[in-house]
């Protein structure tokens, strides 16, 4: 499969905190960094996401914010 995402980064689920309709999935990518997407339960099930799964993380978005 092509994807057009050009940042990619490689992770382990951590955990996974399921909702009512979106989970939120935290992947550590190493070097203590956790990654969490919020996704949708049905991407969690369709997925079979656990903890422990190797995943990639994929981003693409038009705009980064940083706050302090």
């Amino acid at each position: 499969m092509k994807i057009s995402a050009r940042n990619q980064l490689s992770g382990r689920i951590a955990s996974i905190q399921p909702g009512a309709v979106n989970g939120s999935v935290k992947v550590d990518i190493g070097n203590g960094m956790i990654i969490t997407a919020n996704i949708t339960e049905e991407a969690v099930s369709d997925l079979a996401l656990s903890e422990g799964d190797q995943v990639t993380v994929l981003i693409k978005a038009s705009d980064v914010l940083i706050g302090k």
